[in-house]
């Protein structure tokens, strides 16, 4: 079965400790230890935000790759973008056959059954963290950004019009509706209910469904 080290740095001349030099020791040192072939290295000097099948170095290793294979890697980092991209890409070598080795998680196998279990259930954890830490950071930029009169996208809000596009896009007041907003709120904080005003919107000659008399209210908590 063939054996292959997979390296990768952000710059040429890496002098981090993570150096293309530094990483082929590390791989030929696990290999030696586990009694396997020289490995044949493919490498790629690149942004670890890009997937690895998008990389030359990777595409080229990922097209080579045969059931029984093993990859060698220094660390977790160097083939995978985050925790939710390894979990899918240590999942597809392990369905098929390929022993993963992470030298900094150790020098078996990730993909074997014996460490795999701690190995992916980790990467699970750590996958949910991130999605949880990505979604929370969308929203406060979200408020911010509406905090500054910016637009966050969607259909325009009640009392406004959308000057500009995309990251650009700010809030300015539409006459003829802005000035209903303070009455929207009152009457709500009155204890009106969201379709009488919207009645009372219309007596005024302003059309707003009950729904969007209660997006006005949301707006404004």
């Amino acid at each position: 079965m063939a054996v292959y080290g997979y390296r990768r740095v952000s710059s040429d001349g890496q002098e981090d400790g993570t150096s293309l030099q530094e990483q082929e020791r590390r791989i030929n040192a696990l290999a030696d230890l586990k009694g396997l072939d020289r490995p044949t290295l493919f490498e790629d000097v690149c942004s670890g935000s890009i997937p690895l099948a998008n990389r030359e170095g990777g595409a080229s290793m990922i097209a080579s790759l045969g059931k029984g294979d093993s990859v060698i890697v220094t660390k977790l980092d160097r083939v995978f973008r985050n925790a939710t991209d390894a979990l899918a890409q240590a999942d597809w070598f392990k369905a098929r056959g390929i022993n993963l080795y992470l030298i900094d998680m150790g020098v078996d196998p990730v993909t074997n059954d014996g460490a795999s279990r701690m190995f992916f259930g980790m990467l699970a954890l750590v996958a949910e963290f991130e999605r949880t830490r990505i979604h929370a950071r969308t929203q406060d930029g979200k408020k911010a950004k509406s905090a500054k009169g910016g637009h966050v996208g969607g259909s325009r809000p009640f009392g406004y019009d959308v000057i500009g596009k995309g990251k650009a896009a700010v809030l300015m007041p539409r006459k003829g509706e802005f000035e209903f907003i303070a009455s929207i709120l009152d009457r709500r904080a009155a204890g009106d209910s969201l379709r009488s005003i919207s009645t009372w919107l219309a007596s005024e000659g302003i059309k707003l469904s009950h729904v969007g008399v209660g997006n006005v209210r949301d707006r404004a908590a």
